[in-house]
């Protein structure tokens, strides 16, 4: 069993920005070395690899550029946001399962300044789209304000909820040196004048496009206690797609309101010691305002369409309900398919975060909501 065998022992990243000169290998490798010498273990000892299928350097053109050892596990998951959590928890189990020592995770990407993919019509989609784009979703976020739409029918949510996590996240962003919206502050009247993105979405309700790297490094727990930071153990780790699940468009399921983050849900909780109620601090995919609602529901922090209300008078702020995404997340840190979340969950368990939460001992990480996903519980 996985449940604490394996700790994260250190975390890169690079700067984030609209447009990076540097190569994304060239990204991949500082956020990587930054990662490592956080953990005080030297490139020649890493013999596991895990990353994104999107992620553009692969295993070989790393190992042989970073110095690493003989690599004996690597691999990769898919569906983009939903990787995240993935890649570290299968990094864990192989680490458990003696098939390597020292793990690297990473992603690297640039978006910012890359193709515009979804406005490309060379680009060819998954078959699931070809029912949907030729009917006007061409973009996750046309697709996702479809079923932010039918939230609103069916629980009442309204956009001054949307701004609520908008605000929030902005908030811890404002906080955040490393964050794009360091020191740019949103209010409500901006956020209610943006122009529209697709409707009821509008520019606010919209995650980043960036350029940047993040890398950590994982070991196991008795290797951990060795290492130059204090370990953050990787409790448990679920992945999940649901029962009739498309790719973003899950319209056709029973319950287009009930994700993969369902069932990810159970698989999580079902192997921890550590329920929703002990979560002191969540970091909750966010590369559109309502998939942070949708999530909270799917893993236990409220009822069935509760999660709207979850967000209001400070629910996700430092001192509410839920402190959530404390770096700014996707939304205002920077938007790197989610991997942020995951550095960030390390800084608060180790007190290092620009928005700490007193006594913070577990945290939540998941990936996206609406595509096959993955979530970590970190404890200290």
């Amino acid at each position: 069993m996985l449940k604490d065998a394996a700790a994260i022992v250190g975390i890169g990243e690079t700067a984030f920005a609209k447009a990076l000169a540097p190569s994304e290998t060239s990204l991949a490798l500082e956020a990587i070395l930054q990662a490592l010498e956080d953990a005080g273990i030297d490139a020649s000892e890493v013999d596991g690899f895990a990353s994104y299928s999107m992620e553009t350097t692969d295993e070989v053109e790393v190992a042989r550029n970073l110095g690493a050892g003989e690599i004996t596990f690597f691999s990769q998951v898919g569906y983009g946001g939903g990787a995240g959590p993935a890649c570290v928890g299968q990094l864990a189990l192989a680490i458990a399962a003696g098939q390597c020592r020292v793990g690297v995770v990473w992603r690297s990407r640039k978006r910012g300044s890359g193709k515009r993919i979804w406005s490309d019509p060379s680009i060819q989609f998954s078959t699931p789209a070809a029912w949907t784009r030729p009917w006007g979703l061409i973009r996750p976020v046309d697709e996702i304000a479809l079923l932010a739409r039918r939230y609103m029918h069916e629980y009442g949510a309204t956009r001054d909820h949307f701004a609520n996590v908008a605000l929030a996240f902005r908030k811890m962003a404002n906080r955040n040196p490393r964050a794009t919206f360091f020191e740019k502050p949103l209010t409500r009247e901006q956020y209610a004048e943006a122009r529209w993105i697709s409707e009821p979405l509008c520019l606010y309700d919209n995650c980043l496009e960036s350029d940047g790297a993040l890398a950590c490094v994982l070991v196991s727990a008795e290797r951990a206690k060795d290492c130059r930071q204090a370990p953050v153990y990787v409790h448990a780790f679920g992945q999940g797609i649901g029962r009739q699940s498309h790719t973003m468009t899950n319209y056709w399921s029973e319950d287009p309101l009930m994700g993969p983050a369902w069932a990810c849900a159970k698989q999580l909780y079902r192997n921890s010691d550590i329920g929703p109620s002990e979560i002191d601090v969540a970091q909750i995919y966010d590369a559109f305002t309502p998939l942070v609602p949708l999530s909270l529901e799917g893993y236990g922090f409220c009822d069935r369409g509760e999660g709207a209300a979850f967000t209001e008078e400070g629910g996700l702020e430092v001192g509410g309900r839920l402190p959530t995404n404390t770096s700014g997340g996707g939304l205002s840190e920077a938007y790197v398919h989610g991997f942020n979340l995951i550095n960030e969950g390390v800084r608060q368990l180790r007190g290092e975060s620009c928005n700490p939460v007193e006594n913070a001992r577990t945290c939540l990480v998941t990936g996206g909501e609406g595509v096959p996903t993955s979530a970590l519980i970190l404890r200290k």
